[in-house]
């Protein structure tokens, strides 16, 4: 297909302004998503009990729902989990303590609705559910952190800065879709999150090293036009990396069942915006940032000179000269 041929240069940096519209739409109603419908917290972080029951026959939602009305889990929520036989119970707060198991007590409240097993109770303390909501947003912080300072070493400044706009721009509108499908959201989404950003970043240091070969090769003399060819480049091993990844993900996310189908969805949703990111949005922050080529070539050419007089010192050093 024509998009795979590497000898042939797209005009990325044209519509860069189109891209950056685009982008800073999706942004923006991801944020106002956030602020106004907020996220759904799993008992992770909220603290609280997930019951899992699977009946014989289809299980009598409706019934459930009525007996547990007239007990003290009335505002529990109900429901269906993958098939028509199984339910969750979702309780939220602190539903239990030391003295009575919970699942012994659900088995009593509902022996009325039918035959039934408990297969799964997951219990999490309020502060508990507290405690790691604040260490997840620290893991997140401190990766975004130690990212921005590894790629201040490994490349330019402006370039640690445009890597770290694109992860957030990434998270931002993942979190966003998170959010409009209320997805709940626990451990696994944050270790989607996280995985969400290694992945990101890989796609984004690929476009950044062959934007500073570029650079030091190219007969190019504008950035732009530069990203243009370094994008085109490596828009075939990103392309064909993100379908295979993307291929592996929807199989986990339609035939992985209900518990990874929120891991899978914010991996699906992830790896979309991700490779956007990577080949429209990611080279376009160097622009506005207004990335000197000249001043990169004048700093790299006065690197390879220091270097060139050290070899040359060694040099006359082992030879005994100096």
């Amino acid at each position: 297909m024509e998009i795979f041929k590497t000898d042939k240069i797209y005009d990325f940096m044209g519509k860069r302004l189109a891209f950056l519209g685009f982008s800073s739409i999706l942004v923006i109603a991801s944020i106002v998503l956030l602020f106004t419908k907020g996220l759904t917290f799993g008992i992770d972080f909220a603290g609280g009990t997930i019951i899992q029951v699977k009946y014989e026959q289809v299980a009598p939602i409706n019934q459930i729902r009525d007996t547990l009305k007239q007990t003290k889990y009335a505002n529990s929520s109900i429901t269906k989990f993958g098939s028509d036989e199984e339910v969750v119970i979702r309780i939220t707060g602190s539903s239990s303590d030391l003295v009575n198991d919970i699942g012994d007590e659900m088995h009593k409240i509902l022996a009325s609705t039918g035959n039934f097993e408990i297969r799964r109770v997951d219990m999490v303390g309020a502060k508990v559910g507290g405690e790691l909501r604040e260490k997840g947003i620290m893991a997140l912080s401190l990766s975004l952190i130690m990212i921005l300072i590894y790629l201040s070493f490994r490349f330019e400044w402006r370039f640690a800065v445009a890597s770290v706009f694109a992860l957030i721009h990434d998270i931002t509108i993942a979190m966003g879709a998170i959010s409009l499908f209320s997805i709940e959201v626990n451990l696994d989404i944050l270790a989607a999150i996280l995985t969400l950003l290694g992945y990101s970043l890989n796609d984004t240091i690929i476009v950044f090293d062959r934007i500073r070969e570029g650079i030091q090769s190219s007969k190019a003399n504008t950035l732009s036009e530069m990203i243009n060819e370094s994008v085109s480049k490596t828009l075939s091993r990103t392309t064909l990396t993100s379908l295979t990844t993307l291929f592996v993900v929807a199989t986990l996310y339609f035939f992985g069942g209900e518990i990874l189908n929120g891991f899978s969805f914010t991996l699906l949703v992830g790896i979309i915006i991700g490779t956007y990111s990577s080949i429209f949005v990611a080279a376009t922050f160097l622009v506005q940032l207004k990335f000197s080529v000249d001043d990169f070539r004048a700093k790299d050419a006065e690197k390879l000179k220091r270097q060139r007089e050290k070899e040359k010192l060694r040099a006359m050093y082992e030879q005994g000269t100096v």
